[in-house]
C-alpha cells in the first residue's frame, strides 16, 4: 500500500558503491515519483532532501501524537516519500513512559517513543551522506547544503509535534507556552503511570462534563494530585480563548482516538488466528479500529488497556 519501497537504505546501498550515476537515476525518479515540485529548484537534489526531513519529521510527530512506537528505525526502514513501512516489534503505547521501547533486541533504547525524533534526524544525515557527490560539484558546497537542511530538523519536528499537542489539548490559538504546558503534562502522565490514550481523550469529559463520574482522567493516575495540579494550568491557558466548551470538547475527540490497536488485542487476535482459525477477533478488532475517534456501544473493552 506504501506509494513505493524506496527507502534511506536505498541511496546508502549505490553510494557504497561509489555509483554516482545510478545514485543519479534514482534521485531523479524519486523526484519524479515524489518530489515532483522540486524538479525546477536551482538545486533538485537539495530541494528532494528538504522535502524528505519535512515529512519524515510530520511523520515522526504524527507518530508520537498517538503513542506509536515504531520500534526498527534504521534506515531500510525509513522509506523516501515519508510513509510507515516496516514496522515489526511496534506499539501503541498503554502506560505513558518516554523511554518505552517493544522490541526485545532494543536492549540500549535507541528506538525509544522518545528517542524517534534524533534517530529519524540521524537517518536523514545518513541520506545527505549519500546524495553528497550529486548535491553540488564542490564537495565543501555540497555538504554546506546537506548540513544546512539537516540542521533544520529539530525545528520543523517541534513545530509539527508543538501544533499536534495543542490539537489534543483543545486549544485553537497559539502561545509560547503551549508545548511546556504539554510537556508538563507527560511528565506528569510518566509519573502517575497515566494511560497515554485515555488521558488525552478522557480529558475532553472535563471540559463538558460527560461521564466524568466513569471517564475522568483523574483516575489514569497513581496519584490524582498529579493531574489536579496540572488540570488548574491547563484550565487557565484556555480561559483566554473565546471558545464554547462543546466545541471544544468535539474538536478535542476529533484528534485523540478512542480506541487504538493495544498489544493484548493484537495478540488476542493473533492467538486465535494462528492457534485456532478463527478470525472472528480479528474482524472484530478491525472494524472497531475503522472508526477510532468515535464512541461506539458493546466495545468498551476495546478501549481499555490490559486488566492488571
Amino acid at each position: 500500500v506504501a506509494q513505493s519501497h524506496i527507502r534511506v537504505g536505498t541511496f546508502q546501498f549505490f553510494a557504497g558503491k561509489g555509483d554516482v550515476e545510478a545514485l543519479r537515476a534514482l534521485a531523479d525518479h524519486v523526484i519524479a515519483r515524489h518530489y515532483p515540485e522540486t524538479a525546477e529548484a536551482e538545486h533538485p537534489y537539495a530541494a528532494m532532501l528538504e522535502g524528505g526531513v519535512i515529512r519524515q519529521a510530520a511523520l515522526v510527530a504524527q507518530w508520537m501524537l498517538v503513542g506509536f512506537i515504531h520500534g526498527v528505525m534504521n534506515t531500510d526502514n525509513m522509506q523516501i516519500a515519508g510513509e510507515t513501512i516496516d514496522y515489526g516489534p511496534c506499539a501503541f503505547m498503554d502506560e505513558f513512559h518516554p523511554g518505552r521501547v517493544y522490541s526485545s533486541i532494543d536492549q540500549q533504547g535507541r528506538y525509544a517513543y522518545g528517542n524517534q525524533p534524533s534517530i529519524a534526524q540521524w537517518n536523514l544525515a545518513q541520506l545527505a551522506q549519500a546524495l553528497l557527490p550529486i548535491l553540488a560539484d564542490d564537495q565543501e558546497e555540497a555538504i554546506r547544503q546537506a548540513q544546512s537542511i539537516i540542521d533544520s530538523f529539530p525545528k520543523r519536528f517541534e513545530a509539527a509535534f508543538t501544533e499536534g499537542l495543542r490539537a489534543k489539548l483543545g486549544l485553537f490559538s497559539a502561545d509560547d507556552g503551549d508545548l511546556a504546558l504539554a510537556q508538563n503534562l507527560l511528565t506528569a502522565m510518566t509519573t502517575g503511570e497515566a494511560d497515554f490514550t485515555l488521558t488525552f481523550r478522557w480529558l475532553a469529559n472535563v471540559i463538558d462534563g460527560q461521564n466524568l463520574e466513569a471517564q475522568n482522567p483523574r483516575f489514569l493516575f497513581n496519584d490524582p494530585a498529579l493531574f489536579e495540579d496540572w488540570l488548574a494550568l491547563w484550565a487557565a491557558r484556555a480561559e483566554r480563548e473565546d471558545v464554547a466548551p462543546a466545541d471544544r470538547a468535539a474538536a478535542m475527540r476529533a484528534v485523540n482516538p478512542l480506541y487504538i490497536p493495544r498489544n493484548h488485542l493484537v495478540e488476542e487476535a493473533i492467538r486465535a488466528g494462528e492457534d485456532e482459525g478463527d478470525f472472528a477477533p480479528m474482524q472484530a478488532l478491525l472494524a472497531v479500529l475503522a472508526h477510532p475517534f468515535d464512541d461506539q456501544t458493546d466495545v468498551s473493552r476495546y478501549a481499555l488497556g490490559p486488566l492488571p
